[in-house]
């Protein structure tokens, strides 16, 4: 079970840079919610991952502020299910897809140009809206 994570085609995180604790779980279970450790959590050192170049790793601490502990630590739980290797299943798929998203490149807005028959439109609507409010106002005869 030493594979590699790969995360990007040009990332993968050696098995060796993640590490797991198990805890109970809560929910639903029936009695061996008290006695199985099915509470899956993958913990990953972001700062001081060797794996990681430092754009990468600027990129993560950015986005994933608020999922890091004070020590620059990304943790991921899973009790989905009541077996434990599903929620470690579970965790490293969180896991891979939360640093994959985290890491895809955003994409640039490209400006685009009002149609000239939006335009017209506004303008028209503009105009029966000033109508409309003019023909409100009440004319004084004097």
């Amino acid at each position: 079970m030493n594979m590699p994570y790969r995360i990007l085609p040009t990332l993968e995180i050696p098995s060796s840079e993640v590490s797991f604790s198990f805890t109970r779980s809560g929910g639903k279970g029936g009695q061996n919610v008290n006695k199985v450790e099915t509470k899956v959590e993958l913990a990953f050192d972001v700062l001081n991952s060797p794996c990681l170049n430092a754009t990468q790793r600027q990129t993560l601490l950015l986005k994933l502020a608020s999922r890091l502990d004070s020590n620059g630590v990304l943790r991921v739980t899973s009790q989905k299910h009541r077996s434990q290797i599903q929620n470690r299943n579970d965790a490293i798929a969180k896991f891979i897809a939360l640093l994959a998203e985290a890491l895809a490149p955003e994409k640039k807005r490209t400006k685009t140009k009002p149609t000239k028959s939006s335009k017209e439109k506004r303008l028209t609507a503009k105009k029966q809206h000033s109508e409309k409010k003019s023909a409100r106002r009440a004319t004084f005869i004097s």
